[in-house]
């Protein structure tokens, strides 16, 4: 499809008609009240809120209008996917046609000059181990006999994360502290996290919630998905080694996790649909409840993933961000749908704004891993960048800029932005 507004046209625009992902913006410099609703188009933000005050959504139901006059998405995504879709189809027909130029391009706004927020009020976090590539590689560096336990091919693992430290792209992202025990010492001590990590990763946004008691089935499943994210779970390791055990991640994982401000639609997504993770000989059927012959068919999604960093070095010098590493949610052993039913089995309730990440998605070659643990070995193999620095993790000043997007002969390309962040030491006024 065309739009009028040229920059939606481009061969690699993120954004063209066929995608228009939701996200919460704000004018630069402009007040927190002026938070609202929004549309990528190109290079440039649909203003629902002012597109529904206009009248030039026509004829949807005024829930539907009302939802669009929210600062967040939780309304809208409470009313299910029909009516997202119902905006979706308006605004391709106002977005395609020439002659609504004039009446919507006053609605517009560059990307340029806007802020973008966290596009939802999550109310919980989870977060899963659903790589089986990801899973083994880590398992190797701490059991090298047997690196994935015996329960990863029955149960998506997950661990509930921490909803108020969820932040949107370009946010800073403060060094940790925490106890750290390094190999050899008796005891541990606190301090700065030396061994801080990305994750690459996707997120789902629950749409509509579930009621507690009553288990989301997997054939369900995906008409409770809103859409999805990149998103970042950032991990200090030497932190989680000390603390991990018993009870799985806390203050290692807590302090941050960054997702990119647009969120994908099922709708958009529809054409990339593959299918779920091709299960090795001998591996075990899943379990009743997460056993779906349409999620197995087309539960799996072919999104190209990409992780990029830039040093305070490369900006000092203008040279240009560096990826280390390019994977796919093809890569995940477990669907987006079975983490959601497998998530709801036990009466688990959702609610509209809840958010799911896959776990880090590393692939089976060395160039698609998906986190500098595995990359470095744990730090026992520093990774050389082409301007003769190296990392074993990441240092202060270091950017870290993840990529999502969907490509398939026949089919627009769909982007899902980026997702970024640099590490600051905490600042002095904290202390």
């Amino acid at each position: 499809m065309q739009s009028w507004l040229e920059s939606a046209n481009a061969p690699l625009c993120d954004f063209p008609l066929e995608n228009l992902p939701f996200g919460i913006f704000r004018p630069k410099q402009s007040d927190a009240a002026d938070a609202r609703i929004g549309i990528a188009i190109g290079d440039s933000i649909v203003d629902l809120f002012a597109v529904a005050e206009s009248g030039l959504l026509g004829n949807l139901q005024a829930e539907i209008v009302a939802a669009y006059k929210q600062n967040a998405l939780n309304c809208l995504m409470s009313l299910g996917r029909e009516a997202s879709g119902s905006v979706r189809t308006r605004l391709t027909e106002l977005l395609s046609d020439p002659a609504a130029k004039s009446r919507v391009e006053t609605f517009l706004m560059k990307q340029a000059d806007a802020e973008m927020l966290l596009p939802a009020r999550i109310g919980d976090y989870t977060d899963f181990y659903a790589s089986i590539h990801h899973a083994t590689n880590v398992g190797r560096l701490f059991r090298p006999g047997n690196p994935l336990l015996p329960n990863y091919k029955y149960v998506p693992i997950g661990y509930h994360g921490r909803a108020s430290s969820i932040l949107v792209s370009g946010a800073d992202i403060f060094r940790p502290k925490g106890q750290i025990k390094p190999e050899g010492m008796s005891v541990p001590y606190f301090g700065s996290a030396q061994s801080l990590d990305y994750e690459l990763e996707a997120g789902f946004f629950i749409g509509s919630g579930s009621r507690h008691g009553c288990p989301i089935s997997i054939d369900e499943a995906e008409s409770h998905i809103f859409g999805f994210c990149l998103l970042n779970d950032w991990s200090a390791r030497d932190i989680q080694a000390w603390e991990y055990q018993p009870l799985g991640p806390f203050l290692a994982k807590s302090f941050a996790t960054s997702i990119s401000p647009w969120v994908i639609t099922m709708e958009a997504l529809a054409p990339f649909r593959a299918p779920a993770f091709q299960r090795g000989e001998g591996d075990p059927a899943p379990l009743s409840h997460l056993n779906s012959a349409a999620d197995c068919l087309s539960g799996g999604f072919d999104v190209k993933l990409e992780v990029w960093l830039r040093t305070e070095r490369m900006r000092r010098e203008n040279a240009p961000a560096v990826c280390l590493s390019r994977s796919d949610m093809r890569n995940l052993y477990w669907t987006p749908a079975q983490m959601l039913a497998h998530h709801t089995s036990n009466g688990c309730n959702m609610r509209s704004g809840d958010l799911l990440g896959t776990g880090t998605i590393s692939g089976a070659s060395v160039d698609s891993l998906g986190s500098l643990l595995e990359l470095t070995k744990g730090g026992e193999e520093p990774l050389a960048l082409p301007n003769g620095e190296s990392r074993r993790f990441l240092e202060d000043g270091d950017e870290v800029t993840l990529y999502g997007y969907c490509e398939r002969e026949g089919h627009t390309r769909i982007g899902f932005g980026s997702c970024r962040g640099a590490i600051r030491e905490f600042p002095p006024t904290c202390y």
